[in-house]
């Protein structure tokens, strides 16, 4: 067994077929495909099921890749240090959330190991931000949700597995013109909430999702394509909208708009990485930076 061989092999477990691990690494696909057979003939037993639909792990291959991730991990730790570079942390996070809650973390963290380097990066969507997690793209990253487990908040979480922390709530509101009907009513409930024109981003994202969330998972938005029209066509009395704290302060305390009256309960900021990859270099300096 080969370290290139371990290298190869989680190539092809994390794109799904030898082509696109072939391009991932820039060999040849006949290369790849001679590589994983090295290995399986070294093992004595088969790692992949192979199909039209890609390439998946048997038992066996899911136990070499519990084990291969960390071997590979503390392998390039190991070149980082002995030839005296710094290893970047990749951290992903929705555009969100990246003004207001990244720069704690990477605060913290500089604290922690001022000599650790991050790359940062803004994800268009949760779905591609837990795949890349997943896959090892990405080291760990930050997202809105609920609940005791991945997905609470509505979405469908990964195939494989992920461990997360939640770092802080996020408080919610409701909030609309000062003019809207709703605004000067006191104890107002999620029907007549739901019944009023309601904004969101895009279908799926944390807040639309959020919305369905306290108000019913029936309860219909209309799409605006971001979270500073969805502000200013509340603020100009085209609907209400559920967004954080954070987006609105300014505005509440201006008076263009107007907090409603309904108790919302608030997400959580969550931390999620891969188990498996807590021996990678930086990530457990970035757990306990992310939680304080």
């Amino acid at each position: 067994m080969e370290l290139r061989h371990l290298r190869t092999f989680v190539a092809v477990v994390r794109t799904g077929t030898v082509t696109d691990a072939a391009d991932a690494l820039g060999l040849a696909p006949s290369s790849v495909s001679a590589q994983i057979r090295a290995l399986e003939s070294s093992l004595g037993v088969p790692l992949f099921e192979r199909g039209p639909r890609g390439m998946h792990t048997t038992e066996a291959g899911s136990r070499l890749l519990d084990r291969a991730g960390p071997l590979l991990d503390r392998v390039e730790l190991i070149r980082h240090e002995v030839a005296g570079r710094p290893y970047a942390l990749r951290l992903g996070a929705l555009e969100s959330l990246v003004a207001v809650h990244v720069p704690r973390v990477l605060a913290r963290l500089a604290e922690r190991r001022p000599q650790l380097a991050v790359e940062t990066r803004v994800v268009a969507g949760r779905d591609l931000l837990l795949g890349e997690t997943a896959a090892g793209e990405l080291d760990a990253g930050l997202l809105l949700d609920v609940g005791r487990s991945l997905g609470g908040l509505g979405f469908a979480p990964v195939r494989r597995p992920l461990a997360f922390a939640d770092l802080a709530p996020v408080p919610l509101a409701f909030v609309a013109a000062p003019t809207h009907p709703l605004a000067g009513r006191t104890a107002l409930t999620t029907q007549e909430v739901s019944g009023a024109r309601l904004l969101g981003n895009v279908p799926a994202c944390s807040f639309w999702l959020a919305a369905q969330w306290i108000l019913g998972a029936d309860t219909r938005l209309v799409p605006t394509g971001s979270l500073t029209v969805m502000r200013a066509w509340a603020a100009q009395g085209l609907g209400l909208a559920l967004l954080p704290e954070f987006a609105v302060e300014a505005d509440l305390a201006a008076g263009t708009l107007a907090r409603l009256d309904l108790a919302v309960p608030d997400l959580s900021l969550r931390l999620v990485w891969r188990a498996d990859r807590e021996s990678a270099p930086g990530v457990r300096d970035l757990l306990y930076a992310a939680a304080g």
